[in-house]
């Protein structure tokens, strides 16, 4: 069998100068673009060159010119760094109790979602969002927004214990190095591009905080004072705004944990409730199967002690039809025994459609009773689920009791007692 081939794509032959001519062109382009670029990079090379050499030059000029004297202020920067150390160790002490704030809240974050984790194993009808999972979501939601206050704190406290240690090393550096100053100056300005000392450094070229103008270089060791105490009392107010911020924290936690706690444990008096009423209901619906049973089959013995009435009666009636001549008369026994027999027929078939209808309720009584077993092990299953999460939260007292000191928001006391 032959293949199909599809045949391949043809051009004109205008096409194909076309082609040709655009690349012979497009070659001439690149070629004279890289003898500009050429020509270009050579006049930047010694463009570059002359200006860095005159930079060099001018700058080791004006490192000349800045060796001048320095005035003291010993006296002064002594007392504001000695005033700066303690600032420093009561703002870090402040640090680590809010560090061990953040620290508490992991185990009650933790326990939320795993409480959380543990009642997605809800089946079906029980797989509700109630109030439990509202109150578990709303603490959740709580414990990470006091996670975030504390680490926003915490950041704080240590970019302001940075920035008082920038502080301190400002002051300390005009304090232990201005009779070397002069000196530094001038080595710097006797380096050059030989030395073995110099390298490259990142961000160079940045503006250190505290810089100031050549002109108000002699106000320099008055800014760096200024600036400790301006630290300082930025400081002490930071500090002020943890230990507000870790009360509120525990105190947030603490109560969103009893309004959690609480509504877990209406859902597990709800679900108690729920079970029992299925266990009663399993128990009357057993009941009523056993005695629906019990008259099926006395309908089933009812209507097979019918057969032998009837047989009796149309065995009779047949009989009679042997009566021979003027004696095959339609008598009264006649017209009873049809009747007889239509009787039992018409109660057979009573009888019949009642035990149709038993068995249909047999059924509906087995499907609800099924339906109930069903429910009242998913009651079981979400009971047992509601009730790890109550044991397991049980743990949560005791943690904040051991972190109450720290957090100092609730005395270990109340949070037993609550």
């Amino acid at each position: 069998m032959a293949t199909e081939i599809k045949p391949s794509l043809h051009y004109r032959v205008p096409d194909w100068h076309t082609s040709n001519y655009a690349i012979a062109t497009n070659a001439e382009r690149s070629r004279d673009t890289s003898h500009q670029i050429r020509q270009e990079g050579r006049w930047l090379k010694n463009e570059t060159e002359n200006l860095t050499k005159w930079q060099q030059h001018d700058n080791t000029t004006r490192l000349a010119n800045r060796c001048e004297d320095i005035a003291d202020w010993k006296e002064v920067l002594e007392r504001t760094r000695a005033h700066l150390d303690a600032e420093i160790n009561r703002l870090r002490s402040d640090k680590e109790l809010c560090e061990q704030a953040l620290e508490a809240k992991a185990l009650p974050l933790d326990v939320a979602q795993d409480n959380l984790t543990v009642r997605d194993g809800r089946r079906d009808i029980d797989l509700v969002d109630d109030l439990v999972e509202e109150e578990l979501r709303n603490e959740v939601k709580v414990i990470e927004g006091a996670k975030k206050a504390l680490q926003q704190k915490c950041a704080e406290s240590f970019e302001q214990l940075c920035r008082l240690e920038e502080a301190r090393e400002q002051v300390n550096r005009d304090l232990l190095y201005k009779n070397i100053a002069l000196d530094i100056d001038t080595e710097q300005r006797d380096l050059t591009e030989d030395d073995p000392e110099i390298c490259f450094i990142y961000n160079s070229t940045r503006t250190p905080k505290g810089s100031v103008t050549p002109q108000e270089w002699h106000e320099f060791s008055r800014y760096n004072k200024s600036r400790a105490d301006a630290e300082m009392k930025a400081s002490k107010t930071l500090r002020e705004a943890v230990k507000a911020t870790i009360a509120k924290t525990a105190n947030d936690v603490e109560a969103q944990r009893q309004a959690t706690e609480y509504a877990l444990r209406k859902r597990i008096h709800d679900m108690e409730k729920a079970k029992d009423e299925d266990e009663w209901q399993k128990e009357n619906t057993e009941k009523e199967i056993k005695e629906m049973e019990d008259d099926i089959q006395k309908l089933e013995e009812a209507i097979r002690a019918k057969n032998n009435p009837l047989k009796l009666a149309m065995t009779r009636l047949e009989n009679r039809t042997c009566r021979p001549g003027i004696e095959l008369c339609r008598d009264n026994a006649q017209y009873g025994l049809c009747d007889e027999v239509r009787q039992i027929e018409q109660t057979i078939a009573t009888l019949k459609d009642k035990l149709l209808e038993s068995n249909q309720a047999l059924k509906n009584l087995q499907d609800n009773l099924y339906r109930v077993n069903t429910d009242l092990k998913l009651k079981e299953e979400s009971l047992a689920l509601d009730n790890h999460c109550m044991e397991t939260r049980s743990k949560l007292t005791k943690g904040l009791g051991e972190s109450a000191v720290g957090e100092s928001a609730v005395p270990s006391k109340e949070l037993e007692a609550a």
